[in-house]
């Protein structure tokens, strides 16, 4: 069930993620903002379904942690037979602690009986063509943060790139291909990066699900669903008839967070 699509604010705005109102602001700023406040979301679930979706993690182990135990704490409060969290991708890089994200989700679902789907993000793209031996990917990994990564497996990211593989952890490496590219639920998809305007959601290309920006941003379509996305990164979440990006910035100084969505509705949680 999809509502009429309302006039999005300027484009301007749509790029710099102008701010939504989806919690109430203490009187005294707080390093917290996991009290929920809901407000009407452009897409709909069916009864008894929550999705908690976590936008561009990018190292932040300990923001991680905390979002994840925000969610365990409302779960406990307010019981769902159909709840699941979803990882958007871009679990490295930039961050303080890429390795210890890939080591926790590796490790199985983060909250006990929560099912959890992890999808692969640019960065962990890019990641796997490097450890395959993709040269311009190797590159292209060192230039976006991928260095620090490397070490955190305590590889020296100027040795032979094509000893980097055998390194790494093989849970590890076996985390990251088993990465999916979406999920579908009811009038929402879950991809990384958005998807491309009039092209059918099953003939989308990996490239677009993982990359994509501008064409994506600028549309005005109704798309087939509401698209929850990360990958472009604002200050805070973006709100609009066709998609919902939850990539606040994370390893960049900006803030990790959660998009709860259930029936009509829409809140929002987010740490340092």
């Amino acid at each position: 069930m999809r509502r009429s699509a309302h006039r999005r604010p300027g484009l301007r705005d749509a790029i710099a993620a102008t701010a939504v109102p989806t919690w109430t602001q203490p009187a005294t700023p707080q390093s917290d903002g996991t009290k929920l406040a809901f407000v009407r979301s452009p897409g709909l679930l069916r009864p008894g379904r929550r999705i908690y979706a976590i936008g561009d993690i990018h190292g932040c182990l300990e923001s991680l942690r905390a979002l994840h135990a925000a969610i365990a704490e409302d779960l406990a409060r307010r019981p769902i037979g159909g709840a699941l969290l979803i990882h958007l991708g871009d679990y490295i890089d930039a961050g303080p602690d890429s390795v210890g994200v890939i080591a926790l989700l590796a490790a199985g679902p983060p909250i006990a009986g929560l099912r959890t789907v992890n999808l692969l993000g640019d960065h962990e793209r890019t990641a796997l063509d490097a450890l395959e031996g993709d040269a311009p990917a190797a590159t292209d990994w060192l230039h976006a943060g991928g260095a620090a990564t490397l070490r955190g497996w305590g590889i020296d990211p100027a040795s032979p790139r094509g000893d980097w593989r055998e390194k790494v952890p093989p849970a590890h490496l076996g985390f990251l291909r088993g990465l999916v590219l979406s999920h579908r639920a009811d009038d929402y998809l879950f991809v990384h990066a958005g998807i491309r305007p009039d092209v059918p959601l099953r003939q989308q290309t990996a490239e677009d699900l993982l990359r994509i920006r501008q064409p994506f941003l600028y549309s005005e379509a109704a798309f087939a669903a509401v698209v929850v996305h990360g990958h472009t990164p604002g200050t805070a979440t973006v709100l609009r008839h066709n998609r919902i990006c939850i990539d606040t910035g994370a390893g960049f100084g900006g803030r990790l967070t959660c998009a709860v969505l259930e029936g009509d509705r829409v809140g929002v949680m987010s740490v340092l």
